[in-house]
């Protein structure tokens, strides 16, 4: 079977449409097709009733059909005759760290950007917000939260790297370049 009739094709049990796709002799990407044709649905579906949104579900589809071909052509997959089984568990794992992922972000999210509180300054000090606004926008994102979770939200690199996934040398590393460039742009911008 190395020429596929679309016809013939739509007939194959789920079971000889994955033998096909892990045989490397066959039409391949017919029967990827098929497979993707008949099994996205359902994944987008899971999706639908496991995730937040309909993007997500969508990109859940697309994430499980590539895993699942992939593992079929490696030859991966254990039992060919249960393909559907096999693409709902991965859909089930997928979606689940998704989820995951989505509640660390929200947790981050509202720990250290939705807080609403508003600064006062007890000291006789003022800081010259025009010189130090554009400064701050001007340097990266990743820095610039570095900063704001070092001096705003009083972390320690430890924990501000456990937040960001980063390793607390990596953060003291960054935090130092943010800080210098502050520096830099502040004091180019002093008044003459």
């Amino acid at each position: 079977m190395t020429a596929w009739d679309g016809t013939a094709l739509a007939e194959l049990p789920d079971g000889a449409l994955a033998r096909a796709i892990a045989d490397v002799a066959a039409d391949r990407a017919a029967a990827e097709g098929e497979l993707y044709r008949r099994f996205a649905p359902r994944v987008r579906l899971y999706g639908l009733r496991h995730l937040p949104d309909r993007d997500s579900a969508e990109d859940l589809a697309q994430q499980v059909m590539l895993v699942v071909i992939e593992r079929l052509r490696a030859g991966e997959v254990r039992e060919v005759d249960q393909i559907g089984s096999f693409i709902l568990g991965t859909s089930r794992l997928m979606a689940g760290s998704l989820r995951r992922v989505e509640r660390r972000r929200e947790g981050l999210r509202a720990r250290y950007y939705e807080r609403g509180e508003t600064l006062t300054w007890t000291n006789e000090r003022s800081l010259d917000e025009t010189r130090i606004a554009p400064c701050l926008a001007g340097i990266r994102d990743r820095e610039r939260t570095i900063l704001l979770l070092s001096f705003y939200a009083d972390k320690g690199a430890k924990q501000i790297a456990e937040a960001l996934g980063m390793t607390a040398g990596a953060v003291r590393v960054s935090r130092h370049r943010a800080l210098a460039s502050m520096r830099e742009c502040v004091e180019a911008r002093k008044p003459s």
